[in-house]
């Protein structure tokens, strides 16, 4: 790989840009006629003592608090037909305010799901994903429940799921 001082530059400015690997691979080959291979561009990379930069991380959403569940059947948006796939768990006994309802069809993306309305009366809908991660989705964008509402609502969950035999 001998590449002149300007080639050199060259490619330490697609280094500069963001470029990945591959992409500079690419451009070896179209702007000065290389065809290197994906590990000779790697010890280019070397031979030039410059190294891609990986991509910043995407920013991690905010933590869900883990309290899934609801009175009344969980709807999915336009979906009118909510009566028809969901089961309803309602209150349990010796609990406070907060419902918990359980989904027959999971939506998309998540093993189980259900909705759930707290003391105050926002509801939402529960969900967990194929990680087993819980997430909750609720109608008002922001919303947080009450401290005292989510220990219920995860009490209440797992009563539900314990039930339902997950």
């Amino acid at each position: 790989m001998n590449l002149n001082d300007d080639q050199r530059q060259e490619v330490r400015a697609w280094v500069q840009e963001g470029l990945k690997l591959s992409e500079i691979q690419k451009r070896l080959e179209s702007r000065f006629g290389l065809r290197l291979t994906y590990m000779e561009v790697r010890f280019l990379m070397d031979d030039l003592k410059v190294m891609p930069k990986d991509p910043a991380p995407a920013p991690a959403p905010p933590p869900v608090p883990p309290a899934p569940a609801g009175a009344g059947p969980a709807t999915r948006p336009g979906d009118d037909s909510a009566d028809d796939s969901t089961e309803q768990s309602g209150a349990l006994p010796g609990t406070g305010s907060v419902q918990v309802g359980l989904d027959r069809l999971a939506r998309p993306g998540a093993m189980i799901s259900g909705s759930v309305t707290f003391s105050d009366g926002q509801s939402g809908q529960w969900f967990i994903d194929e990680m087993g991660q819980l997430g909750l989705a609720m109608k008002q964008k922001g919303y947080r429940p009450p401290a005292a509402d989510i220990e219920e609502f995860q009490l209440k969950l797992q009563q539900l799921l314990a039930r339902q035999g997950y």
